[in-house]
């Protein structure tokens, strides 16, 4: 979908239409962050996670909304219930995007005259833009679908990857985050093509399993499925552990949240979604077992951040009796890109901190093993024995569904 939350916003209120709109959170004060904007708010400069500080010196004019959530998931809803009349292999991926399989078309019609034929409906019955991508495999899908918006459809064949999709920037390659493009750069990969013509090997060596994955891509091989079920594969990540022995050693509690939360946390990040919610198990010494949760403020995904809530969520519920389990399980998950903070003026360096620290953490473990280094105090440190013996079932379900 194109500019989805603010072409939602359009189609409910008609006057929007042509106008630089900007959906951001905390639209009054200028710590706001632009979720997103409208084609014409980017042709003045303004860009999603910009300050609405910027965005307004950029852009005057611009109008600004908070995000309707329950709008959108609406609009969604109705989204993927008009796909899905047209096959039921439908992959939704977020509340905006998804895969369609239509090989059982190919005989009876032009995989262009269907697009046109979806893209028409969803504009009339919607009242929505989006843009299509046509190819054998999910990645090149997606880098069609992003080659010409808004209302765009392209066809990338595997034919045609050298001319349309190898020139392209390395940071315009789905997969590719944006902190790490320099490291891409760095190795004389600046392009996909250079990546396409890398030896495999050496991209694997520096980028991991990942790397290689990446290098199929570029070279246009993809053999991911359309999977309609991909999306409740997960509703909720979290870990649980079963202590040792029976205690009201606070102590000992807190380092058995700190080393759930790092768990969640890493899971969290490795299916790269924010959480915007918590909740706690806590069976006592009798197997009575209360459960406690809450909402958070904005999405979140560090450990510090997760044990906090946490921990304080226990501290309310605890009856001071012996504890048996505990667990920390994270719900309501968004999206990394989908996922915004309403940024503190007095606090945002402190974010900016933290953000390095992980980042550095992460490409220490990737390069190293995860127990090289971790972030904390000495009180947080276990031997591996120990953690073994901690160490017991998990909350294995992860989400990424509409609500």
């Amino acid at each position: 979908m194109n500019s989805f939350y603010a072409s939602v916003e359009m189609s409910y209120d008609p006057t929007l239409r042509g106008k630089p709109l900007a959906i951001a959170g905390n639209v009054e004060e200028r710590r706001g962050i632009v979720v997103t904007s409208s084609y014409e708010a980017r042709a003045k400069g303004v860009k999603t996670t910009m300050p609405v500080w910027k965005a307004r010196r950029l852009c005057p004019e611009l109008l600004l909304m908070k995000p309707n959530h329950e709008r959108y998931r609406q609009a969604s809803r109705a989204l993927f219930e008009l796909l899905g009349s047209y096959t039921p292999l439908v992959q939704p991926v977020s509340i905006d995007e998804g895969y369609l399989d239509v090989t059982s078309y190919l005989p009876i019609k032009h995989p262009y005259e269907l697009a046109k034929d979806i893209q028409t409906r969803i504009k009339l019955e919607l009242d929505l833009p989006c843009s299509i991508g046509i190819a054998p495999n999910k990645f090149l899908a997606k880098m069609a679908s992003d080659m010409k918006k808004p209302n765009g459809i392209t066809i990338l064949r595997k034919r045609d990857i050298k001319q349309m999709l190898w020139p392209l920037p390395i940071s315009e390659m789905y997969g590719i985050g944006r902190r790490t493009v320099d490291k891409w750069e760095k190795r004389g990969i600046k392009t996909i093509g250079d990546l396409a013509i890398a030896n495999q090997l050496d991209v694997q060596g520096w980028f991991g399993t990942n790397g290689r994955k990446l290098h199929d891509r570029a070279n246009g091989i993809d053999d991911r499925p359309v999977d309609p079920e991909a999306i409740y594969e997960f509703k909720t990540i979290g870990h649980s552990t079963t202590l040792k022995q029976n205690t009201k050693n606070m102590t000992l509690i807190e380092r058995s949240f700190q080393s759930l939360a790092e768990s969640v946390s890493k899971r969290l990040k490795k299916k790269e979604v924010l959480a915007r919610g918590i909740q706690v198990t806590i069976r006592y010494h009798d197997w009575k077992t209360v459960t406690r949760s809450q909402k958070v403020t904005n999405p979140i995904q560090s450990s510090k951040e997760i044990f906090e809530v946490a921990n304080a969520l226990f501290i309310k519920a605890w009856n001071q009796e012996s504890v048996r389990l505990l667990g920390i399980s994270s719900y309501d998950l968004i999206e990394q890109q989908h996922a915004y903070k309403q940024l503190d003026l007095f606090h945002y360096k402190e974010d900016m901190k933290e953000e390095k620290i992980a980042n550095t953490l992460k490409e220490i473990h990737a390069r190293f093993g995860e127990d090289i280094l971790h972030k904390g105090t000495a009180s947080t440190w276990k031997s591996k024995d120990e953690s073994a013996r901690e160490s017991g079932s998990s909350f294995r379900k992860d989400f990424l569904e509409p609500e």
